[in-house]
């Protein structure tokens, strides 16, 4: 969907044709979304965490071990056997030898290692622990492959013992996630706010019904899509959460428009393609700089980052598509009767100084500098916890008892010590001249067992074509904690390369500990790249629409601002456990490593929105009188409301998937809701025109240099085609 692409007459013509033919439209909408539910139900793909990390050690490490030890290559996950007080688990050895060939032999498998070897069984001989090598990720099997993992296993609960799943299989056996819950809470808060806002049945239910159907629609094109491409297992919930979210505002801001010109004496085809070439042209700018911020994520450089950006720009797109042709395909079928089914007198946009909205703009616009200064205060405050940020992986540790996952992090914890449950596997690679290979990993192990930050080292076994030699260590401390990163980091440096120098071999640290330790450094030392590509992106989009240097400059440090905001909010409630029970939550824990990153991309495109909401509307009033002051008023009073109800609705929509049983979705709930309350107030409805209000004419300077060289992105131009009969004042 290019901006280029969508000229007023062709937005026009959409409009004019979606409200004209609405059965049609409305028809041909709910037969796309029920053959794309089908198709997604009939072929559409699991969606599964893959992370790929290229150019680093714990990737070539797992490279080499696919290479020449395919047995061990793939995805390990353990599975925890825990033997009653006063037994233990040797005393079920059939028990267990029995559980080990019915892993074997199940589909996907690659290994299984013995659960009673030496350095597997604790000391107290309770418990025991079997590696399964997956062929790939065992989150995305289904249900059906877990069945067949419970089977396999059902010799060794006979015979007494408890057997809980570990990694990517525990993750797999969690219940599944229902966040129909919090749809239906977001979705019937939202009708309540458009009810109140609006006062009219149909014109509350018209945005919601559209942001429904859009919703279905790419739902089932993301479930097709996960098909093509490895999706993340927040992917379809974000998609919902940004669907419904910006669904709902993209119909909403038509809506409005389309009463308005209603309400001016248009017929309603006239009025429905008018609202659509007038606003529809925001709509296209907001959705595109929403995608474009989202697919800057795959500036990461990581394809799971880049393909949660590709998720919700999915859900974004389908939503715009909506509300361009199904919203004025269900104005054109309501007509006049928009208002007819009335809970309170119907509310239209403002016309007038009476209107509350415009005497708060004049109040601003009297004491600018103190709405400007207050504002910064709170968002500096915010944004204060934000210097603690910590990013790191949410373990089973986040989650309550009931998960098995949990569990078996627990009785490792318990059996083994915290480090067991952060391992990491060193693999060396030798060279094809090397002749003392025993030597070298008998000094390797000794040398690795006398760092003060290892529990206990392995030994080195070489690969069966002898290129590698390969063992686990065992840090002394957890997969959070810091000194477990530093270690990684100190092998990967010095420790290894200092020991292998000269003996042209080369060292790797690699496992799940590692490679959730390196995708955070690498997310960490890549996000001011991301930043600073969307920012520009966005900064030189906003320069093309408003033509004003210090209106896109100004747009870009706000949404900064609001975004650290909304971080500090994360650190305090995740990091500091402030409210953290309120949420379900059994521990403090990091920020997820990727969700800074994806919520810079969000925040930043769901803030473009109102920004280009707000502006739109004031550089039209700016266009038609040259007064800075009077543009503001009239820009803040005619979307003030708009942009409140907006706000709360989007607030509603990711508020209630802080239900959500997941603990990084509650995690971009909370950021995302923040995010919004604190974009839409503090920055939209305060800085925004306190800041318009102190630069005055100045905001919209351009060199004329710049302003030839700039395509224009009208988003707000008038339209030709509407008759001067009814031509829009400037105010509507």
């Amino acid at each position: 969907m290019s901006e280029s692409k969508a000229r007023p007459g062709s937005l026009l013509r959409i409009g004019r044709f979606c409200a004209r033919h609405a059965g049609l439209v409305v028809v041909a909408w709910i037969v796309a979304v029920v053959a794309l539910m089908a198709a997604d139900r009939a072929a559409g793909g699991e969606f599964a965490d893959d992370y790929n990390l290229p150019g680093t050690s714990a990737q070539q490490g797992a490279d080499l071990l696919a290479a020449h030890q395919p047995a061990t290559g793939g995805f390990t996950s353990r599975i925890v056997f825990t033997a009653a007080a006063g037994s233990t688990v040797a005393a079920a050895g059939d028990a267990l030898a029995a559980t080990v060939s019915r892993l074997g032999a199940l589909p996907n498998v690659r290994a299984v290692a013995d659960p009673l070897r030496p350095g597997t069984v604790s000391p107290d001989g309770r418990t025991a622990l079997a590696a399964v090598t997956f062929a790939g990720n065992p989150a995305g099997y289904g249900r059906p492959y877990l069945d067949q993992v419970d089977a396999a296993v059902a010799p060794a609960r006979a015979a007494g013992l408890t057997v809980e799943y570990g990694g990517q299989l525990g993750t797999a056996a969690r219940p599944k996630a229902n966040d129909l819950r919090s749809e239906l809470i977001g979705v019937a808060v939202a009708l309540v706010v458009l009810l109140l806002g609006f006062g009219s049945v149909l014109a509350a239910g018209i945005p919601l019904l559209s942001a429904l159907l859009g919703v279905a629609a790419g739902t089932g094109v993301l479930g097709l899509a996960a098909a093509a491409v490895t999706l993340g297992s927040v992917s379809p919930t974000l998609g919902v959460m940004m669907g419904l979210g910006v669904g709902i505002d993209y119909a909403l801001l038509l809506a409005t428009r389309y009463r308005r010109f209603v309400a001016d004496g248009m017929a309603p085809v006239d009025a429905a393609a008018a609202a659509v070439a007038r606003s529809g042209r925001a709509v296209v700018v907001a959705a595109v700089t929403v995608v474009v911020a989202l697919l800057g994520l795959y500036g990461s450089g990581l394809q799971f980052v880049g393909r949660l950006g590709l998720a919700g720009g999915i859900a974004v797109a389908v939503a715009a598509v909506a509300a361009l042709t199904l919203t004025p395909a269900l104005l054109g079928l309501a007509g006049r009767r928009i208002d007819r089914w009335r809970v309170r007198p119907p509310v239209s946009e403002p016309t007038g100084t009476a209107d509350s909205w415009q005497r708060y703009a004049t109040l601003v616009g009297r004491r600018p500098w103190l709405f400007l200064l207050g504002g910064l205060l709170v968002l500096g405050v915010l944004a204060l916890p934000a210097l603690s940020l910590r990013l790191g992986q949410v373990d089973s540790r986040a989650y309550p008892t009931s998960y098995t996952d949990r569990r078996a992090f627990d009785a490792v914890t318990d059996a083994f010590g915290a480090g067991a449950n952060a391992p990491l596997t060193v693999v060396v690679e030798l060279p094809a001249t090397a002749t003392d290979r025993d030597l070298l990993a008998a000094r390797l192990r000794t040398a690795l067992a006398e760092l003060p930050e290892v529990r206990a080292v392995g030994p080195f076994a070489p690969s069966p074509d002898g290129a590698l030699l390969v063992a686990q260590l065992t840090p002394r401390t957890g997969p959070q904690d810091e000194a477990t990163g530093e270690l990684m980091d100190r092998l990967i440096d010095r420790t290894l390369p200092g020991m292998l120098a000269g003996s042209g071999a080369h060292g790797y640290v690699t496992g799940v500990t590692a490679s959730q330790l390196q995708f955070r450094d690498l997310l960490a030392e890549r996000l001011p790249l991301i930043v600073a590509a969307v920012v520009a992106a966005a900064f030189l989009l906003l320069l093309a629409v408003f033509r004003g240097l210090l209106v896109a400059a100004k747009a870009a440090v706000l949404n900064l601002l609001s975004i650290a905001a909304s971080y500090g909010v994360l650190v305090a409630v995740f990091q500091w456990g402030w409210g953290s029970a309120a949420l379900g939550l059994a521990d403090a824990v990091p920020i997820q490593s990727y969700v800074p990153t994806m919520m810079f991309a969000i925040v930043f495109g769901l803030s473009m929105d109102y920004e280009i909401f707000l502006l739109s509307r004031i550089r039209e009033a700016w266009l038609a009188t040259g007064d800075n002051r009077h543009s503001v008023a009239a820009g803040l009073s005619a979307t003030g409301r708009v942009i409140t109800c907006a706000a709360l609705i989007m607030t509603s929509v990711f508020a209630a998937f802080l239900l959500s049983t997941n603990v990084v979705v509650k995690m971009i709930a909370l950021g995302l809701t923040a995010s919004v309350i604190v974009d839409a107030t503090v920055v939209r409805l305060i800085l925004v025109p306190a800041s318009m209000y102190v630069f005055g004419r100045a905001n919209w300077w351009l060199p004329r240099w710049l302003d030839r060289v700039l395509p224009h992105l009208d988003p707000e131009a008038p339209e030709p085609a509407v008759p001067a009969a009814v031509a829009v004042p400037v105010h509507a």
